[in-house]
């Protein structure tokens, strides 16, 4: 047994996450989807009625920390495991164990850590002890159970998805961690909200990193007799990304955004890749720069090269694929494709234009010529009389009229002379003119 020193103090002298570990689910934030009022694990839980469970999640969310919860609130014995650290013979050991405890009417809850990486035999051997009821099997995870944890241990557990945390969610956890004693409710620290949000933002869902990255913005701030207070250019250092104080809901956020967009549409690709990177290395998520490259390719370039839109959901896809940091390069890739991509906003000018119609004017109905007419009632109230088949033409087009009677005549997609538009213009204007004809 390891002997404690008169001078130990190890609650102060703990990194600030440790300290900070909630020891109850009133203290604990995230995951309402599973430990919200009413939430079939939080009641689990209270009621101390636990089955064998998996907890898979990213690192950060409260694996542990809910195991550690659920070892609070059992009148089971607990049992913490690391599939790091041991081997089949302390599961046999722990297994007989349990065995005898079951024999007497007490239950054994076993934690294992990384259950994933434990091998096949080590996990064949909690098997039969799960099946006995010998224990009750907790095991947290962050890669797929599905393809991790054997296929007969899999199918004897609950499996629980926890969630990376939300923005707003890291920044009542820090929040928290400025009042609690057991944090920084003892002193009084400066930081502000925008402060916050940059750790929150940087920590992309990880609590632990989140608490830690305070801890060290805190230990670098600047101290007076009065507070502590942590300046911009030392969270710099500690988050490592000089441009990370972004408020990504505010001013600058739609700033940087209109920065990307008029840039792409003035075919600037050198100021394109500039200010996509200022949002991305900003802590921007790579998949909402990738959605507006995806509206972009339709509402800007369009029809003059529809590859764009090919190459921009792509770039999506390939955020998807990578994730931070290898897709910046795909984003940089889009970006550029579409800053020197011939640009059209014909498409966006017939939308919006259309849709104006729409709202401002009465419902028109269908022309009968373009109606389903599936039953004999509707062939008699002459559904679909006078439909014109166009492949049953030499032009493959037909004079029949498709839009309402009170709109003949509108014509809401007008194509420019840019890049494959200009072909598409031509064609549709010898349509029309082929239309009007006698």
């Amino acid at each position: 047994m390891e002997q404690m020193s008169l001078f130990d103090n190890r609650e102060e002298t703990s990194p600030l996450a440790s300290r900070l570990r909630p020891k109850s689910l009133e203290e604990f934030v995230g995951q309402e989807h599973l430990l919200g009022q009413g939430k079939m694990l939080r009641m689990l839980i209270e009621k101390d009625q636990i089955s064998s469970m998996i907890f898979w999640g990213p690192p950060g969310v409260g694996k542990t920390t809910l195991a550690r919860i659920i070892a609070g609130h059992t009148q089971a014995d607990f049992v913490d495991f690391s599939a790091v650290t041991s081997g089949i013979k302390e599961i046999k050991e722990v297994m007989a164990k349990a065995e005898s405890s079951r024999r007497v009417g007490v239950k054994t809850v076993v934690f294992v850590d990384e259950i994933h990486r434990f091998n096949k035999a080590q996990q064949d051997a909690f098997l039969p002890y799960v099946e006995k009821g010998s224990i009750v099997l907790i095991g947290a995870t962050t890669e797929n159970p599905s393809f991790e944890i054997n296929a007969a241990l899999l199918s004897r557990c609950k499996v629980f998805v926890l969630k990376a945390l939300e923005e707003e969610e890291m920044v009542e956890l820090l929040q928290n961690a400025l009042r609690n004693p057991r944090g920084y409710g003892n002193q009084k620290i400066e930081i502000t909200e925008q402060q916050l949000h940059a750790i929150a933002g940087f920590s992309n869902g990880d609590a632990r990193t989140a608490l830690n990255t305070l801890e060290m913005a805190v230990l670098n701030g600047e101290i007076s007799a009065e507070q502590i207070t942590v300046t911009n250019e030392g969270l710099e250092q500690c988050i490592t990304r000089r441009s990370l104080l972004y408020d990504k809901k505010g001013e600058e956020h739609y700033n940087l955004i209109s920065a990307l967009h008029k840039s792409m549409r003035n075919s600037d690709p050198d100021a394109a890749v500039y200010w996509m990177l200022r949002m991305l290395e900003g802590g921007e998520d790579p998949l909402y720069i990738a959605r507006r490259l995806v509206r972009f390719a339709s509402e800007d370039v369009g029809m003059a090269d529809s590859q764009a839109l090919q190459v921009a959901v792509a770039a999506y896809q390939a955020c998807h694929f990578n994730g931070m940091p290898e897709c910046d390069v795909n984003l940089v890739h889009a970006v550029t494709y579409l800053s020197m991509a011939p640009k059209s906003n014909a498409l966006f000018s017939a939308c919006e234009e259309c849709k104006s119609d729409i709202r401002n004017r009465p419902a028109e109905p269908v022309p009968l010529q373009l109606r389903n007419a599936p039953t004999g009632l509707m062939k008699e109230l002459h559904y679909g009389e006078g439909y014109k088949y166009a492949h049953n033409t030499e032009e493959k087009v037909t004079k029949m009229q498709c839009l309402p009677d009170a709109l003949i005549g509108r014509s809401y997609y007008q194509p420019t002379n840019q890049g494959k538009e200009d072909e598409i213009s031509k064609r549709l204007k010898a349509i029309r003119e082929w239309k009007n004809g006698d």
